[in-house]
């Protein structure tokens, strides 16, 4: 399954008047990242952008005064998107704006079952809170030292890292290749394409001295005949 984790920066908070400005967003494909990403500036006209919005996003008027309008990007947003589910942090807050952006171009809402709110999910996994970004990416140890302000596409990749946690990804994925697979894909010589780690072209130099295996040696002799050590050999 697609999915898009995105966001988005406003000019404001009011989705009637405020304008989008900046959207990010991180393709995933069954829960992996493919590489494919969107960002874009957008310029939002007469609208300029509230003081209180600047303080957490730090994009300025000056700033966004070459770039598109909504109107030149809608289709490579919708493009980009497709049939995706749309995921966001609050998303009640950013598809009120996708779709108002939209309803001024007479373009159809996105409808409700096509988008998912990690922080209504969150809220549901941890009820003791916080669940902000911020508060996420400390509790599953992901770094956002980065994070001076806020960005559409630096949101979208934390999010999409403490997505992928809250739903198992990495954990799951480990099962995804069966070991016949990779013993298939070793043989071929396709291991990296399975994540796997190729053969060491040199064996590494074994981790016991001559002094080591003399006194294991020792140690097991004492234990007797039916000692357990003797099946598996003095090992490395």
């Amino acid at each position: 399954m697609r999915e898009i984790i995105f966001d988005t920066e406003t000019t404001g908070l009011d989705s009637r008047e405020d304008r989008i400005i900046e959207i990010g967003g991180i393709e995933l494909d069954n829960s992996f990242p493919t590489g494919r990403t969107i960002h874009i500036y957008i310029n939002p006209g007469d609208r300029k952008v509230h003081p209180d919005a600047l303080a957490v996003h730090g994009i300025t008027d000056e700033f966004l005064a070459d770039k598109p309008r909504f109107e030149a990007v809608a289709e490579e947003i919708i493009t980009f998107f497709g049939d995706a589910r749309w995921v966001a942090h609050n998303a009640t807050f950013d598809m009120g704006f996708i779709n108002a952006e939209f309803a001024r171009l007479g373009i159809a809402p996105i409808a409700q079952d096509r988008v998912l709110d990690t922080l209504a999910m969150a809220r549901r996994k941890f009820p003791k809170g916080p669940n902000s970004l911020d508060a996420l990416c400390r509790r599953f140890g992901i770094d956002n030292s980065h994070r001076a302000k806020h960005g559409a596409l630096l949101d979208s990749e934390l999010l999409a890292e403490v997505y992928i946690e809250m739903i198992g990804g990495r954990q799951a994925g480990l099962s995804l290749v069966s070991n016949t697979a990779r013993k298939a894909a070793a043989a071929k010589g396709d291991a990296e394409d399975l994540g796997m780690l190729p053969p060491r072209p040199t064996p590494l130099a074994p981790r016991l001295g001559e002094e080591e295996r003399a006194a294991h040696a020792a140690m097991v002799a004492k234990m007797g005949e039916k000692a357990i050590w003797r099946k598996f050999g003095s090992g490395d």
